[in-house]
């Protein structure tokens, strides 16, 4: 997706940003863009607080100077606006590829609203292509990845689940925690295989964002397409 492209998704969430809000914002390039456009219309005299779901996002809010706050002193938000690296029909969506699916997800569970901004890529029929991103806390970690295997087999899908950044060098995300994909290459039923998956011991939570988003701004080449949930 180029950041042209970015820029036009981002642009047109943006329109739904009004004075007073408390804004819930995302993690990703795409969200980057967002909060460029976000930091002029601050100078401009727009009136919002922001909540960001990543450290990343909140060092670039912090040096345009979009003005932040935390949950425990705001916690009820009024609209979120991420990315997403997969969206399917009812806009059930794969988040995680940055790594900042838990507070993504918390945050999106805040708000009042939560708005997706992607490319037409991101589109897909069905979940699954794009791996599965499961936050897990480095303890037990052997433990855990055996009680996802039994998940797996219980929900009737296989595939392989990789420690992200392997063994030697795993990816830790902002909460201290490790991430497995699942590369299961299809998702048929995301409702029914995420119920049980955060119950596991050593599961802190999953990129499957299941009934949250109401909206997505999808640009393509000569459009941004709205898509209703």
């Amino acid at each position: 997706m180029s950041a042209a492209l970015k820029s036009e998704a981002a642009a047109a969430a943006l329109k739904e940003v009004r004075n007073g809000m408390r804004l819930g914002i995302g993690s990703g390039s795409t969200v980057n863009e967002l909060i460029k456009l976000l930091a002029k219309e601050v100078a401009a005299g727009l009136d919002i607080i922001g909540v960001p779901a990543s450290e990343a996002s909140a060092q670039l809010c912090n040096q345009l100077g979009v003005p932040l706050t935390t949950l425990d002193e705001t916690p009820e938000l009024d609209l979120c606006i991420d990315g997403a690296d997969e969206i399917a029909d009812g806009l059930a969506l794969i988040k995680g590829g940055g790594a900042a699916l838990l507070r993504e997800k918390i945050i999106a569970t805040a708000s009042a609203r939560m708005v997706v901004i992607a490319d037409r890529s991101k589109v897909v029929d069905t979940l699954g292509k794009f791996p599965l991103p499961i936050e897990v806390v480095q303890f037990g970690l052997g433990a855990t990845r055996v009680k996802l295997e039994q998940h797996l087999k219980t929900n009737g899908l296989s595939g392989e689940l990789v420690l992200r950044g392997g063994a030697e060098a795993p990816v830790v995300t902002d909460n201290g925690n490790f991430i497995i994909d699942a590369h299961l290459g299809t998702i048929p039923d995301p409702e029914a295989f995420v119920k049980g998956l955060n119950d596991i011991p050593g599961v802190v939570e999953n990129g499957l964002f299941i009934n949250l988003a109401m909206r997505a701004y999808v640009a393509g080449d000569d459009r941004v397409e709205i898509i209703e949930r």
